[in-house]
C-alpha cells in the first residue's frame, strides 16, 4: 500500500526528462512527497540493519564468553553505529564484515577447547581442594548426622582429585606454551594470562605446603618436649581435688583432745574450779561443781559426829 501512493513516481524513475508526459509529474510538491519518503525509508533501513547488526554482535560476543576471550562489547556496538550512521555506509559491507568476524572467532574457540577443559578440571580441583580443607576442620564430619555418609564419599573422591592437580597444572602448562607458539600470542583466560595464573597458584600452593610442614615438624617438636619432661618428672598429675579448710583444733564436748580422745587431766581441772580459756582469750573462773556423791558424804559426816558425841 505505501508503494502505491508512489507509483505515479516510480514509474518514471527508468524515463528521461523528455519521456516524462504526464502532466503535473515533476509538479514541486510530487517532488518533495519523494524526498520525505526517500528519507523516511533511510531511516527504517538503518534501524533495520542496527538490529540485524546487533543480533549478529551478540552472536559473536557469546562465542566469546564461551571461549573466555574478553572484548570491549561497547566499543564495538559504537563501532557498528558510527558504521550505520555514516554517508558511505554500505549494508552488504558491513554484514560480510561480521560473518567474517564470527568465522575467525569460532576458529579461535575451536584452538581453545582442548585447554579450556583442561582449565575446567583444574578449577574443579581447586573447588574441591578448598572444600575438602574446611571439612578436615570440621569437628563433628564423623557424626551420625544426615548426609554425613554422603560427605566421606565426596571426601575421598576430593582426595583422588587433589592430589592430581600437580600433574594438571604442569600439562596445562605445557599445552598454553605450545598454542603461544603456534599462535603468537598470549592465551588469555577472561583477560588474564594464564600463566601467569598457574605460575601465581604453584607459588600459593607451594607456601601453603611449606606452612603444613613447618605445622608439623613444630607438633613434633612439642611431642618431644612433651615426652622428655614425661620422663624427668613423670606423667602430669592429674589435677587433686580441692580440700577442705582445716579445722582449728578446739574444746570439745567431752572435754577431750582434737581427735577425739578424752583428756583426763582437763576433766579433773574442770572439776577443782581451775581457769579455763575463753574464745577471746580472756580468762574466767569457773564455779567448782559438786560431785555426784555430795549427799551421801554430807549424811555419813552428820552421822559419824552424832555417834562421837
Amino acid at each position: 500500500e505505501e508503494r502505491q501512493h508512489f507509483d505515479h513516481v516510480t514509474c518514471n524513475m527508468s524515463s528521461t526528462l523528455d519521456g516524462v508526459t504526464v502532466p503535473g509529474a515533476l509538479a514541486l510538491d510530487i517532488i518533495e512527497q519523494a524526498e520525505l519518503e526517500v528519507e523516511r525509508l533511510d531511516q527504517l533501513k538503518a534501524s533495520r540493519m542496527k538490529d540485524i547488526a546487533f543480533k549478529r554482535q551478540t552472536e559473536l560476543e557469546d562465542i566469546y564468553a564461551q571461549a573466555h576471550i574478553a572484548i570491549d562489547t561497547s566499543a564495538a556496538r559504537d563501532r557498528i553505529l558510527s558504521v550505520i550512521d555514516s554517508s558511505m555506509f554500505e549494508p552488504s559491507e558491513l554484514l560480510a564484515d561480521m560473518e567474517n568476524q564470527i568465522l575467525k572467532a569460532k576458529e579461535e574457540a575451536s584452538s581453545r577447547k582442548d585447554i579450556l577443559e583442561k582449565v575446567d578440571r583444574w578449577m574443579l580441583a581447586c573447588e574441591e581442594e578448598s572444600w575438602l580443607e574446611d571439612y578436615s576442620q570440621d569437628d563433628n564430619r564423623y557424626s551420625a548426622t544426615r548426609g554425613a555418609h554422603l560427605n566421606l564419599k565426596r571426601a575421598e573422591k576430593a582426595r583422588v582429585l587433589v592430589n592430581k592437580i600437580p600433574a594438571i597444572v604442569d600439562m596445562l602448562v605445557a599445552k598454553t606454551q605450545a598454542w603461544e607458539q603456534e599462535h603468537n600470542a598470549a592465551f588469555t583466560y577472561d583477560g588474564v594470562a594464564l600463566l601467569a595464573m598457574l605460575d601465581e597458584y604453584r607459588i600459593l600452593r607451594q607456601e601453603k605446603e611449606e606452612e603444613k610442614r613447618r605445622m608439623r615438624d613444630q607438633k613434633k617438636i612439642n611431642d618431644q618436649l612433651a615426652a622428655e619432661q614425661e620422663k624427668l618428672f613423670g606423667s602430669k598429675p592429674s589435677p587433686a581435688r580441692p580440700q577442705s579448710a582445716k579445722k582449728l583444733p578446739g574444746p570439745r564436748v567431752n572435754g577431750g583432745a582434737v581427735n577425739g580422745t578424752p583428756n583426763r587431766r582437763l576433766s579433773v581441772q574442770q572439776q577443782n574450779g581451775l581457769r579455763s580459756a575463753s574464745r577471746d582469750g580472756r580468762r574466767e573462773s569457773v564455779r567448782p561443781s559438786a560431785p555426784v556423791n555430795y549427799v551421801a558424804i554430807a549424811k555419813d559426816d552428820a552421822a559419824s559426829q552424832a555417834s562421837s558425841t
